[in-house]
């Protein structure tokens, strides 16, 4: 187990040696740092060697600045300069809350951007402001439409935050995928199996092996076949790409630059980056906003509350995992798998940084 100030420290220092400035690289450990915390190792410690990959290679700026390129009284549309994802991500749901204060709500486009971790860590922010928070992204092309053989989508997360009285808030963070990429390599890297309806091979038949991403499978749309609903997962995911790159001027579906070593780049690209889409919405713009929140709580409890099926032991709210892997993760430190633990050692010893996890 391991302390989140210690983690951060390493995380601040290897991005130092890239060239990201001291509170760039601060925001980035946060983010990974909090997936971490809430239980989603997927997109946390995980992604720290494909960050500081595409840093050293070239492929992502780490001195970007991001740019306002179009704007209306609620509407921002922002370039991120080719930057690390969670500091342009980050920026953008500031700019959101801005306008939301102003206009009531406040929505922004991003494009040019990368990978930026988890989606609740930014919808997450508007909840200190009396606001729910909406935060989306596009991803590598590694989904398959529903019927098609080959990945032509990203997993495409989609995050919603709805602050509470009394009751903690409501968090909804979750992939329009059958399940996570990163979920997938976690398995690959610790020689595991997964259960069918999650990956197809390269010829659309159904997988148990977390590798066949690299050999041309695909994994599959939310619902993982039509009979289960996988069309509305598909459609789902495909909102989210024309929200957060045809809206943005990013890179759409099969175009969108891969953050993993492996995944081809395509040519002739019609858009900018990667795109992200960010949105966050006063309550009094909508009702008084003791009565809504005083609502949200008995809408929590009444659920919460709902008699549990035979077998289960309670009915959970959207973000009762995550709140509570994070309040037991604070107390006795993050776990580390050993794989990840590894990777995190080899970038220390390349960047002559001090490795102080064993």
């Amino acid at each position: 187990m391991h302390k989140a100030d210690k983690l951060k420290s390493i995380i601040t220092e290897l991005f130092g040696k890239c060239g990201v400035s001291q509170a760039a690289s601060c925001v980035v450990a946060d983010v990974l740092i909090a997936a971490e915390l809430r239980g989603i190792p997927s997109h946390g410690l995980l992604r720290l060697h494909d960050y500081i990959s595409m840093l050293r290679n070239g492929r992502i700026k780490p001195d970007a600045q991001p740019s306002v390129i179009h704007k209306g009284p609620s509407t921002v549309t922002l370039d991120g300069d080719n930057g690390l994802g969670p500091v342009v991500s980050r920026h953008a749901m500031q700019l959101a809350i801005e306008k939301a204060e102003k206009a009531g709500t406040g929505w922004v486009a991003v494009q040019n951007s990368n990978h930026f971790g988890i989606a609740g860590y930014y919808a997450m922010m508007a909840l200190q402001h009396q606001m729910i928070g909406i935060c989306m992204t596009n991803a590598n092309p590694l989904v398959a439409p529903t019927f098609s053989r080959i990945g032509m989508m990203g997993t495409n997360p989609l995050a919603v935050a709805i602050p509470a009285n009394e009751e903690p808030p409501v968090v909804a963070d979750f992939a329009t995928a059958a399940i996570a990429r990163g979920k997938v390599d976690l398995l690959h890297k610790n020689n595991l199996t997964i259960e069918a309806g999650f990956l197809q091979d390269s010829q659309g038949l159904a997988t148990t092996d977390p590798g066949i991403l690299k050999e041309g499978g695909a994994i599959l749309p939310l619902g993982s076949s039509r009979k289960f609903g996988s069309h509305k997962g598909y459609c789902m995911a495909a909102i989210i790409d024309i929200f957060s790159a045809v809206l943005s001027g990013a890179n759409f579906g099969p175009f969108v630059p891969p953050s993993v070593p492996w995944l081809q780049a395509k040519d002739n690209l019609p858009g900018k980056g990667t795109g992200h889409f960010f949105g966050a919405m006063r309550i009094d713009a909508f009702r008084p906003a003791e009565a809504f929140l005083q609502s949200m709580d008995l809408w929590i409890r009444t659920f919460r509350n709902a008699p549990p099926a035979l077998g289960e032991d309670r009915v959970l709210v959207p973000g009762d995992p995550e709140r509570e892997a994070e309040k037991k993760f604070r107390t006795t430190g993050i776990p580390i798998q050993g794989k990840v633990k590894e990777q995190i050692k080899a970038l220390c010893n390349d960047l002559n940084v001090p490795y102080t996890l064993d």
